[in-house]
C-alpha cells in the first residue's frame, strides 16, 4: 500500500528477505538506549523472535524501492480481557526520521487497528524525553494518560519517565468510563 503522506513510501507486510535490512535499524535503536526498553546486548536472534510476532499480529515495513526506512509491529496489547485493545511499536532508520516515516508507519498501524476491530491503540512505554514521538502520537489523537517517572533509564539524561499513551477508536457515543 503506498503512504498517503509521501507517495514514494510503501508501507507493506513484512517478509523474510526483509530482516536483513530491518536488522540495522533495531539494532541501531536498541543500543541507542535512548527510545525503547529493550536490552542492548539481545542478539539478533532474539531481536528477530520479538520484533517478527505472528499472525494475527502484523509487521510491516515502510519501503523506498528495495530499501526498508522503517518497521512497525502491532498486536492486540494483552490476551482476553484485554484483546479488544491494539498496541505495537515503530522504528524509523536514523537517515530517515523527520521525513513522514513514523508518521506513515503510525497512520498504517491506526488504519489496521480500526479495521480490525480494535477499541483503542495503547503504547505501553513511551519515554518521556522521546519528544518527536510524542509530537507525532498526539498530532494523531493520542493523549497522555499518565508518566511512571523515572521508569525509564537513559544513558544521558539518566531516570526519565514512561509513558502510557492511548488512541480511543470508538464512536464518542460508544465511549464509557
Amino acid at each position: 500500500m503506498q503512504s498517503p503522506i509521501r507517495p514514494d513510501l510503501a508501507i507493506r507486510e513484512a517478509r523474510d528477505e526483509d530482516w536483513p535490512r530491518m536488522w540495522p535499524i533495531v539494532h541501531d535503536i536498541v543500543t541507542e538506549q535512548q527510545t525503547f526498553a529493550y536490552d542492548p546486548y539481545m542478539s539478533e536472534h532474539d531481536a528477530k523472535r520479538m520484533w517478527l510476532v505472528a499472525a494475527p499480529a502484523r509487521v510491516v515495513v515502510a519501503a523506498e524501492a528495495d530499501r526498508v526506512l522503517g518497521t512497525a509491529n502491532m498486536y492486540a496489547n494483552r490476551p482476553g480481557p484485554g484483546s479488544h485493545v491494539a498496541s505495537g511499536s515503530l522504528m524509523v532508520a536514523k537517515d530517515a526520521r523527520g521525513k513522514g516515516v513514523g508518521r506513515a508507519l503510525a497512520t498504517d498501524m491506526i488504519t489496521w487497528a480500526r479495521g480490525n476491530g480494535f477499541a483503542a491503540i495503547q503504547f505501553n512505554a513511551v519515554v518521556d524525553t522521546n519528544t518527536a514521538a510524542i509530537s507525532l502520537y498526539e498530532s494523531l489523537g493520542f493523549s497522555t494518560l499518565g508518566t511512571a517517572p523515572g521508569a525509564f533509564r537513559h544513558p544521558v539524561l539518566g531516570d526519565v519517565g514512561l509513558r502510557i499513551m492511548w488512541l480511543d477508536l470508538r464512536p464518542p457515543a460508544q465511549v464509557t468510563g
